[in-house]
């Protein structure tokens, strides 16, 4: 399926406003990054604790950070996880001077603990004041001991519908909804003096986990050297199927196309976290995919039209060919990211702002950046051959002139012949 046929667009007209719109995005990209200190590092990277949380019912957003900004945890970012405000992943990150900031390194349950306190409505308060468990937060083992503590002793039976409760959150992404959930009969109390000791939550600490800094600075060291490799890597399997010049012009536009990334992740002030990571290295191995088909292409075109043809009207021939595929992939690839972006979720959000501009990126590095420098490349070597052969052509017309007129400086000047006496006419007869 073709959505272009016979186009003879001039692509590389505009190459070197390309240059300046690449070179004015990456340096506003260095600019921001200057003002606002660095990239908004996640905890991947940075360090610190992460508490998912499940609620038994919706819950906005914009509460959850008023509750939590009362509480003094460092830089924190919380995210929905699925369409409806029941889920929450929320990252306390130990970069700033904050106390608690620092010891949550140390006590992600104490953190996770905190950061639920905080969130409980007033009658969920007045539970814990009066010393009732809050089941939905006590562990199978303080839960066996409640109940055993009700059962008169009977430690099986206890066990067992632990056990049952326990079941009954897993299928309920961590909550009993309920009080009347909890199987009393099976544990051999009464309901009534369950409700005396405990109470239902509406708060639920799916897990919790902590990266310490140390861990992060070698996730950044490992995850810049995998950026670097994919690159190197690139660069060689291009240069030994087409020629060195080529594995350059690929690899540059892939620094490009990362830089370019960047910038706008710096612009929006997206944060850098292991997904992200992830997205680059893909846009990486997008964007060279695509290089790998023109340039196939222009290696097939200097086979077919040689020296006939000019070489910048060759590259945008080949442009021009591989054009449907291009804009056929680029748009089936960006209708899926932008879906991503906009249905995704904020998990995912970072992930697919990133594809998205790699993406844009990618398409329009092949044609401006690699083609482009493939053909200033070609131009100046063909220069350097007019060159060398004008020299050349100088240097053997010099060689010839030069023996004969160091000829006629040494060969001797032949004396001048004496004028000879004219014959005296003889003197006839007289008759």
């Amino acid at each position: 399926m073709e959505f272009f046929k016979d186009t003879h667009y001039k692509f590389l007209k505009i190459k070197y406003w390309a240059f300046a719109l690449s070179f004015l995005i990456i340096a506003g990209g260095v600019v921001s990054l200057i003002v606002k200190g660095g990239f908004r590092m996640g905890v991947d990277f940075q360090g610190g604790t992460l508490v998912q949380l499940s609620f038994s019912q919706e819950t906005p957003i914009n509460q959850l950070r008023d509750k939590l900004g009362n509480l003094d945890l460092g830089s924190s970012t919380i995210q929905k996880m699925g369409g409806k405000g029941h889920e929450y992943v929320i990252r306390t990150q130990a970069t700033g001077s904050s106390k608690q900031a620092v010891e949550s390194m140390d006590n992600p349950g104490e953190v996770a603990q905190k950061i639920v306190d905080v969130l409980r409505d007033d009658e969920e308060k007045r539970q814990i004041a009066a010393g009732k468990l809050d089941l939905n937060l006590a562990e199978p083992s303080v839960v066996k001991n409640l109940l055993l503590s009700l059962n008169g002793g009977d430690e099986a039976k206890a066990a067992a519908a632990a056990e049952k409760v326990l079941e009954i959150k897993k299928g309920n992404s961590g909550l009993l909804k309920t009080i009347d959930q909890v199987p009393v009969s099976l544990a051999g109390v009464s309901m009534s003096k369950l409700r005396e000791k405990a109470f239902i939550g509406r708060t639920a600490i799916q897990r919790t986990e902590v990266v310490g800094s140390q861990v992060g600075k070698d996730l950044r060291r490992r995850a810049t050297l995998a950026t670097i490799w994919a690159l190197a890597g690139m660069m060689i399997y291009i240069a030994c199927r087409f020629q060195i010049v080529y594995g350059i012009a690929a690899v540059l536009p892939l620094a490009h196309d990362v830089l370019v990334t960047l910038a706008f992740i710096s612009f929006f002030n997206y944060e850098i976290s292991l997904t992200v990571i992830a997205a680059l290295l893909t846009i990486v191995g997008y964007s060279v995919n695509d290089t790998i088909v023109i340039f196939d292409r222009i290696r097939d075109n200097i086979k077919k039209y040689g020296t006939k043809m000019d070489f910048e009207d060759m590259l945008n021939l080949s442009i021009n060919e591989t054009l449907s595929r291009t804009i056929i992939t680029a748009l089936t690839v960006f209708m899926t990211v932008l879906c991503l972006y906009l249905f995704g979720g904020e998990v995912i959000k970072d992930f697919s702002f990133t594809m998205l501009v790699g993406v844009i990126s990618g398409s329009y590095s092949t044609i401006y950046q690699s083609c482009a420098w493939v053909g200033i490349w070609e131009k100046h070597k063909q220069k350097r051959k007019e060159k060398a052969k004008l020299e050349a052509a100088q240097k053997m017309a010099s060689e010839k002139t030069l023996p004969k007129k160091a000829e006629e400086a040494v060969a001797p000047v032949a004396p001048k012949a004496e004028a000879k006496p004219k014959a005296k006419p003889k003197a006839g007869k007289k008759k």
